[in-house]
């Protein structure tokens, strides 16, 4: 006797089955998610508690300013001074709360002016990226490493990844509308629970797209 692939005719049988169904108008099709939120990044710094202290102080507590797109993230008070070999960017705005490293995120016109070449990477990896001096009001902090141009990323919970049919870590492009529209790729899924549907991208992709931070943009299939 022929041996059964189960496996198989249960997908043949379920194929049929929602065929008949779509036949007599009886299958709801599911409706795939396409449009995210735009957010703008500029320039900013994310801290350790040694380095925190250095450039503000002994003990000293940063101060937040106002809550950012993600939950648990803000913006804060302090601002600093960057500088690179050949030049420098004041009013850096530090973001919130206190990492387990330092990391400077710039944009590739921002890494020019001060004569860097960091690489395009995720948030927190920084082995191997661009040198870079930090001065705060109490003190300055030299990196060997932590200076990065962030990818273009979008968050989403798994329950947001499952309506838009994407998975953690893939790449995917995005249509944008307007007077400077085009697609963008290269834009990696990044899945979390704790994270709230929004699309990161720097200043110079809002400028090269004419975005402002107010938009929606749809992921292609």
């Amino acid at each position: 006797m022929k041996e059964i692939n189960t496996a198989q005719l249960l997908e043949t049988i379920t194929a049929s089955v929602i065929e008949e169904l779509r036949r007599h108008h009886l299958f709801e099709e599911p409706i795939r998610k396409e449009y995210v939120p735009v957010n703008v990044s500029a320039r900013h710094i994310h801290l350790q508690k040694d380095h925190a202290e250095v450039l503000f102080g002994k003990g000293y507590t940063l101060q937040k300013w106002k809550d950012i797109s993600q939950p648990g993230q803000y913006a804060c008070e302090e601002k600093v001074t960057i500088r690179g070999p050949k030049g420098m960017i004041e009013n850096v705005r530090i973001l919130g709360p206190l990492r387990e490293q330092t990391q400077v995120e710039i944009s590739r016109t921002d890494a020019r002016k001060m004569g860097l070449n960091p690489p395009v990477r995720n948030s927190g990896n920084v082995k191997e990226s661009s040198p870079i001096t930090i001065m705060g009001p109490a003190g300055s902090v030299m990196l060997e490493e932590g200076c990065i141009i962030a990818d273009r990323h979008i968050h989403m919970t798994p329950d947001d990844a499952l309506q838009f049919g994407v998975r953690d870590q893939q790449k995917v492009s995005v249509l944008i509308e307007g007077e400077k529209g085009g697609i963008m790729g290269q834009v990696t899924i990044r899945v979390k629970d704790r994270y709230a549907l929004d699309m990161h991208i720097d200043t110079d992709d809002a400028n090269a797209f004419g975005l402002s931070g107010n938009e929606w943009v749809r992921i292609l299939p």
